[in-house]
């Protein structure tokens, strides 16, 4: 008999996914980012893009060709099971622009990813990537900068 793996073993494998996905995107590996979707997943970029899964790979390789892209540096705040074989993770992340070593605050987001496990692995199905604006909050940008400013010291190591 085959054992499902504990609620431990899906939040996991979960952040994997999403640690796998957003360092993809840091490597510009268009390819290992779009491999992680399942074929019909749902992608909602930062700008408000809207596209299958099996299009991510060919939206992707000409922005990662084309444009110096910022790499992510993020904080999950929560995986949560939604079955035994879907789950839901929110975190939240920011970009470091390329050659500045500092978060762009305005290129903070709000990333929700819904993962499936089928054919004895997890691909994304949805991942919605919402820019953090707290119009009008400065003290929420703050709060937010601040704790993925940390996350990026405690990245880099001892100074």
């Amino acid at each position: 008999m085959d054992e499902k793996p504990g609620e431990d073993d899906v939040a996991r494998a979960v952040r994997d996914l999403y640690a796998s996905l957003l360092s993809a995107w840091n490597r510009r590996d268009a390819q290992g980012y779009a491999a992680l979707f399942a074929p019909d997943a749902v992608m909602v970029g930062f700008d408000g893009s809207h596209l299958r899964g099996s299009e991510v790979e060919g939206h992707l390789a000409p922005v990662f060709a084309d444009h110096p892209t910022a790499r992510y540096v993020w904080k999950i705040r929560d995986v949560r099971l939604l079955g035994s074989d879907a789950a839901m993770l929110y975190a939240i992340a920011g970009m470091v622009p390329p050659g500045r070593t500092e978060l762009k605050p305005a290129l903070n987001t709000v990333q929700t990813l819904v993962a499936e496990h089928s054919a004895g692995t997890w691909r994304v199905a949805l991942f919605q990537n919402t820019p953090a604006a707290h119009h009008n909050r400065p003290e929420l940008v703050e709060r937010h900068s601040s704790e993925l400013s940390q996350v990026l010291r405690e990245a880099s190591g001892p100074a």
